[in-house]
């Protein structure tokens, strides 16, 4: 008979000492406190006490950065887990939800273990799950409403971290109660890093930042879900860059209102169908010109210079290109070169949309940087985010058709593909004509870029 085959249970004495080893806090914890009376007095030992707690409160009070920062996760997280995923209530949440299992022999419950609490922001908890063999990240995915509601939250989301764990992102309130502030100008061209430009802040506090360098960017979202504001923000992140000629920004603005500001301020700018078709063959023109210069140099990918710039496409409203223009087709095909081949000669596109369906943007997945904020149907989630995203956390179209929720969206992250809640820096109207102000002006030694 194997080691595996007995119908007996481990002993409650060993299964408490198996807790213990893995809670040590648990025991060490009152044992110190005993200890300290046992060899100090009570008074001393309360005097202790009071200290540390007085030391807490004056932490909290005087210093409220580094306390949040340090501090307050600590002890968030440890209240937490001793309230919200304490051992029955966390057995009692995965068997209602389908998760837990009877041992075939010796009829023991089996749950997934939770390995440690995580609570980076007082909204949103990270908790790491330990799963029963034979189980996959699957199985809780198709699970997440109902972990949703057992846990009392606004969102669950979930991502692999190693084999056989996984961590659940618990969001038990909107972390983006206030307007983000828009993303100050940077001092110079030397300031600005093409690969990590700060954007917004996401859902554990912490800056949103995506690369520009060798990404092609897609943004989709509803009528007044805050699309422009990434628009707006990347243009007052890169300004030195403009105004220095190591950034040439084309607009491609069909709407012909909310980039209209930049006409005659920035390289290239078209708003009607024809200027708007011609501007994209001349992007394309100057593309594959540049692909024949690098070819001739030996070099695979263009480096950032005045006699190399980033070419920055700005495509506002997507759909009215490539479905309801009198050019459909060639604009297809034009951003179907662009999307397939710019990124290597630093040609990038940055595009919004409303309606994210294939026939209405049939380039979509050219784009390797995507961000969805509040859409209309469930089945938008997916379109934009790729397969599976709004089942595991990505609600964007949960999100309230409110003006506080302008900017609200999710992310992919790049290493484990979960989704990461974030909000979008607003750019108000002062800060739009301070932007283009400050394009107008040309930098010491150099010309206007115009």
């Amino acid at each position: 008979m194997g080691s595996n085959d007995s119908k007996r249970r481990t002993g409650a004495e060993f299964r408490a000492a198996r807790w213990l080893t893995r809670h040590p806090g648990a025991a060490l914890t009152p044992a110190a406190v005993g200890a300290s009376v046992i060899q100090l007095g009570t008074g001393t030992t309360g005097v202790l006490v009071g200290t540390g707690t007085a030391g807490l409160v004056g932490w909290y009070r005087a210093h409220p950065g580094s306390f949040d920062h340090y501090a307050a996760p600590v002890l968030r997280a440890w209240r937490r887990r001793w309230i919200s995923y304490v051992g029955p209530r966390w057995a009692g949440t995965m068997a209602d939800c389908g998760l837990t299992r009877e041992h075939r022999k010796t009829g023991e419950l089996l749950v997934p273990r939770l390995l440690r609490v995580r609570s980076y922001s007082p909204t949103t908890d990270t908790v790491h799950v330990r799963m029963l063999r034979g189980q996959s990240i699957e199985d809780y995915e198709s699970r997440l409403s109902a972990l949703r509601e057992a846990l009392r939250a606004e969102r669950v989301g979930i991502e692999r971290v190693k084999p056989r764990v996984l961590a659940l992102v618990v969001q038990r309130g909107e972390p983006f109660t206030e307007v983000i502030p828009a993303p100050e100008i940077p001092s110079g061209p030397d300031a600005v890093d093409l690969s990590s430009l700060y954007i917004g802040d996401d859902e554990f506090g912490a800056d949103l930042r995506i690369a520009l360098s060798g990404q092609h960017v897609f943004c989709a979202g509803a009528s007044r879900a805050g699309k422009n504001s990434l628009g707006w923000g990347l243009l007052r992140t890169l300004a030195p860059m403009i105004r220095a000629g190591l950034v040439r920004l084309w607009v491609v603005d069909p709407k012909q209102m909310e980039f209209a500001k930049l006409d005659g301020v920035v390289y290239r700018y078209a708003a009607d169908q024809d200027q708007c078709l011609t501007l994209l063959q001349d992007y394309v023109a100057e593309m594959q010109d540049r692909q024949v210069l690098l070819r001739e140099q030996g070099r695979r990918k263009a480096t950032v210079s005045t006699e190399t710039p980033l070419d920055l496409l700005i495509l506002d409203e997507l759909a009215a290109l490539t479905a309801f223009s009198d050019h459909v087709r060639e604009v297809r095909k034009l951003l179907s070169l662009i999307g397939s081949q710019g990124l290597a000669s630093g040609n990038v596109m940055v595009g919004f949309v409303q309606d994210p369906t294939k026939d209405t943007v049939p380039v979509r997945d050219y784009f390797t940087t995507r961000m969805c904020l509040r859409v209309t149907m469930a089945a938008q989630v997916d379109m934009v985010l790729g397969e599976d995203a709004r089942r595991r956390g990505a609600l964007a179209d949960e999100i309230p058709n409110v003006p506080d929720t302008a900017g609200i969206g999710y992310i992919i992250r790049p290493h484990t593909r979960a989704p990461l809640r974030f909000r979008l820096a607003y750019v108000n109207d002062t800060e739009v004509d301070q932007l283009v102000s400050a394009l107008r002006t040309p930098p010491p030694g150099l010309r206007a870029v115009a």
